[in-house]
């Protein structure tokens, strides 16, 4: 979960009043919050929701809390809306036709302030950059930001590929001009992201009206407009990626933490070649949220409670919204720093969390129920005594994965393996269509111990069903999986029918293609007319992937359709 430190009397200042101690611990569970660590004027705090990243910043943080003690809902001008384009002036983003398959979005804003950035400030910047970039953005890969000094730059500026052996500038930090390609390589930075960049014949490049370098993104800002500096007045903040609507949001976060540090924010346009979410023209910062309506009934029903419909929506303020009230029917309009609202379900979370968990008088049940154990846990309990009687040891593993792992490793296709639409890293992006490749990966890294190694889960996987309300079929299911030299086809059809014999199924075989196997060593299992798992031995491209250097054989059975034949 994301954590973020906080100068305690700055967070007071953007909340309008001091609140320490226990009822500080109190207040910031509005905001699913804990406190980890209070250091002098340094508090470290939690944060439990992944879906809130105008949280990640000590402006964010402090807007909830000020709002939550009855501070009002903030009015932020600046934004364009649909029909409504904000003037931008010459502050003008010109989008290349290069980068549509390499980097194919930028939005833009600039501030201006009297004072100019303070040493708080600036630190709370970085801190929110790098949260946005590295959790919310995927470390840099569907977005990356960058702060640049806004006196030195003249519009319009352009956004294109460059060539990356021939174009060169100074990176952040370095005197020396060097070529994208040798920033690559030499600058830590370069080195860091570069994989970012792999396979492209030219790079991603920002540069002003009068060729000056800003960016290299998603790597690395210039060493002259992007040293930004305390005491700097104008800034422009320009942020790339891949998927537009992550963009915009991060565009706005950025600019409302601005506007309440108090900084004027000057909205910048971007114009495109070619068509985007929001248009082939678009002024930012940008409100593109849409409205969520619920009943005043429905609320009643899911909280247990009976709130008159200004309640609700009081308490649906209290979290930064604003809302319409129409009859029974709330209209809660997302405020300009979230996007998390996907249902009316989360308006009701909010009005839950408005009111204060602890303003919920506890109920007993009025109905009785007797609990028993399902008939899926109960065959789960049988399966799993049978595999221990033939030798297995039982694993336990996340359900989420990489794409490396459940796909290029597995040697199949991606078309029904189910993937996070905005994972927190690419290594938990995807849904497991498969127990197998867990049990794999144990036994890439169990090469030490004492052959034979048998393995065993019983688990949830997933895959893409159009057939199903949701799209997604959730499937219980039981892998397995022997290394050993003497590993075979006889071997794993003779596992299949001491467990399929125990648990009471008749079963056939016929002879099937996999790509996780080898072919002629693989086959169906097939009972009462419907396949119902697979067994073989492992394809020697799969185990290479793995870096495993035994012959393994394995299988996999659906135990739902098991189930069905009881």
């Amino acid at each position: 979960m994301p954590k973020i430190e906080v100068s305690a009397e700055a967070l007071y200042k953007y909340m309008g009043k001091k609140v320490t101690g226990q009822d500080f611990i109190d207040l910031i569970q509005c905001a699913k919050a804990e406190l980890d660590e209070e250091n002098g004027d340094v508090l470290k705090i939690e944060l439990n929701d992944t879906n809130r990243p105008d949280l990640w910043s000590t402006a964010g943080f402090g807007r909830i809390l000020r709002m939550y003690l009855g501070g009002s809902v903030p009015e932020y001008p600046f934004f364009s809306r649909k029909g409504d384009m904000k003037d931008s002036g010459d502050r003008i983003v010109d989008v290349d036709a290069s980068v549509k398959d390499i980097r194919p979005y930028e939005v833009a804003f600039a501030v201006r302030s009297k004072t100019g950035i303070t040493e708080d400030g600036l630190k709370d910047i970085i801190q929110t950059q790098e949260k946005l970039c590295w959790n919310y953005g995927r470390k840099r890969k569907s977005i990356a930001m960058g702060v640049f000094r806004s006196d030195l730059i003249k519009y319009p500026i352009h956004f294109y590929a460059a060539d990356p052996d021939t174009t060169k500038f100074a990176p952040l930090g370095f005197e020396e001009e060097m070529s994208l390609r040798e920033i690559l390589k030499k600058h830590p930075k370069g080195v860091e992201f570069g994989h970012l960049l792999d396979g492209m014949a030219k790079f991603p490049y920002i540069v002003d009206a009068n060729k000056n370098t800003l960016s290299m993104p998603p790597v690395i800002n210039s060493n002259y407009i992007g040293a930004v500096k305390v005491g700097d007045k104008d800034l422009f903040v320009e942020i790339t990626g891949t998927d537009m609507p992550s963009l915009m949001l991060t565009a706005s976060i950025v600019a409302c933490d601005f506007y309440d540090s108090g900084f004027e924010i000057l909205p910048v346009k971007v114009r495109y070649p070619y068509d985007t979410p929001f248009g082939r023209e678009v002024t930012v910062p940008y409100y593109f949220q849409e409205p969520v309506t619920v009943d005043i009934k429905y609320v009643n029903k899911l909280l247990g409670e009976k709130f008159t419909v200004s309640e609700a929506a009081a308490f649906c303020q209290k979290l930064g919204s604003k809302v319409k009230v129409d009859g029974d029917i709330i209209t809660v309009y997302p405020a300009e720093y979230r996007n998390d609202f996907l249902h009316s379900v989360d308006a009701i979370e909010d009005i839950m969390i408005g009111k204060g968990l602890k303003n919920f008088v506890p109920e007993m049940p009025s109905d009785f129920t007797k609990g028993s154990i399902s008939r899926e846990s109960m065959l789960g309990r049988k399966i799993k005594n049978i595999m221990v009687g033939l030798g297995f040891q039982e694993m336990a593993y996340c359900y989420l994965g990489s794409a490396a792992d459940y796909i290029q490793k597995m040697n199949i296709t991606p078309e029904k393996v189910v993937q996070i639409s905005n994972p927190m890293t690419e290594n938990f992006e995807f849904v497991r269509p498969s127990v197998l490749p867990c049990l794999l990966n144990s036994e890439s890294i169990s090469s030490n111990a004492v052959y034979p190694h048998n393995i065993f889960e019983i688990g949830k996987i997933a895959l893409i069903d159009p057939s199903e309300n949701y799209g997604v079929k959730t499937i219980n299911s039981l892998g397995f999986l022997s290394a050993d030299k003497e590993a075979g086809f006889n071997s794993v059809n003779s596992e299949i029918s001491a467990l399929l014999y125990y648990s009471g199924v008749e079963y056939e075989l016929e002879e099937t293609e996999d790509p996780r196997f080898i072919s002629g060593r693989c086959a169906k299992i097939m009972a009462a007319g419907k396949e119902i798992g697979i067994m073989g031995e492992v394809n020697p491209v799969v185990l290479e992937n793995w870096g495993i250097q035994v012959p393994c054989t394995a299988g996999e059975l659906n135990l739902d359709l098991i189930l069905e034949n009881k």
